[in-house]
């Protein structure tokens, strides 16, 4: 069950279109202390907030330990009576909950869209940090490729949560994004995954490529082989395919994460690629990808990665880890942006 709480703005810590992150003086109930707490406001879903705002926060994920980074959610601002945002047609997002809205669709002002993706690399991501370390190796290889993200609803779904994508666009290594299913925010919006591909591929505004998809900041797991949001991988490799795209799997492997099933080759990739009907196209990183069943190795020499985000400007980390703690992460994430360079004509 959701757990709601009041308190008082006290700071704007930062802003930007569409997100501000603010201090709130949260007033004591129950067995909650007063206390002084960071918290979001998604200004496009219900407003802008000031200091001095009496607001209304959803503190669940931060009280079950979960992976909001430890900032509750402004979910109603009680110094304002109403808000209204018109949207741009009838297409919901969030839809039948309290925060339904309308995101609008851009399938509706693109209807006519070529139906497959001639040969176009598509890196399929498992979870957000390898979007940030697949993107600038595509930018220091092929500098010239443009570069579309299409964020899945697996995860975090509004895409402007991600500081690591404002870090990816202002250094021009994306040129556009596209928020499907119930993810919402991007350059453009689609219903679903294989719009949300064609569109990356067709739409003047973006024009990509090579694409890249994979969920927002955030992942489900819970242990198990399929209860794991990370698994989507699977129908997306196999959408591409249909599409006539080239996808290719960015592993997630690691030689830094204490838990078992992740390290060397994670038990999310090799659940995703038993659940595809089609085979997608692996780096040989780690050495273990080659014993794996049901993939095609493109033999490849990845770029050091140090080089790679010291040269962009980037700091990425997974899970809290960065490259020097994680090596193995960063490496297969990198050696799978190299791959999709190498099969862009």
């Amino acid at each position: 069950m959701p757990t709601f709480r009041t308190g008082a703005v006290t700071d704007i810590i930062s802003e930007r279109p569409g997100l501000q992150r603010v201090r709130v003086a949260m007033e004591p109930e129950g067995d909650f202390p007063g206390e002084s707490a960071r918290a979001y406001s998604l200004t496009e879903l219900t407003g802008s907030v000031a200091v001095g705002d009496e607001v209304v926060c959803n503190t669940t994920a931060v009280e079950l330990g979960l992976g909001t980074g430890g900032w509750h959610v402004v979910h109603w601002n009680l110094s304002r009576r109403s808000f209204v945002r018109p949207g741009p047609d009838h297409i919901m997002k969030l839809r039948y909950t309290s925060l339904q809205f309308d995101a609008g669709t851009s399938e509706l002002e693109h209807p006519d869209l070529p139906p497959t993706l001639p040969s176009t690399p598509v890196v399929v991501c498992q979870v957000h940090s390898q979007v940030g370390v697949v993107a600038a190796t595509i930018g220091a290889l092929r500098p010239e490729l443009r570069v579309a993200y299409v964020m899945t609803d697996g995860a975090s779904l509004p895409i402007v949560l991600s500081d690591l994508v404002v870090e990816l666009r202002e250094r021009s290594l994306l040129a556009a994004t596209i928020t499907a299913g119930h993810a919402f925010g991007g350059d453009l919006e689609a219903v679903t995954v294989a719009s949300a591909l064609l569109m990356a591929c067709h739409v003047d505004r973006s024009k990509a490529e090579v694409i890249i998809v994979g969920m927002g900041p955030g992942v489900v797991g819970t242990g198990t082989r399929l209860g794991t949001t990370s698994i989507e991988a699977a129908a997306i490799i196999d959408t591409v395919t249909a599409l006539g795209g080239r996808p290719v799997l960015c592993v997630r492997a690691s030689d830094g994460d204490a838990r078992e099933r992740h390290q060397g080759v994670s038990h999310h990739t090799r659940t995703a690629i038993e659940l595809c009907h089609s085979r997608p196209t692996v780096a040989p990183v780690p050495d273990e990808v080659r014993l794996l069943d049901g993939v095609d190795v493109y033999e490849i020499d990845p770029p050091d990665i140090a080089t790679v985000l010291d040269d962009a400007g980037l700091r990425i980390t997974t899970m809290g880890r960065g490259r020097d703690a994680d090596p193995l992460f960063f490496a297969a994430a990198a050696a799978a942006g190299a791959v999709a360079v190498a099969l862009r004509p």
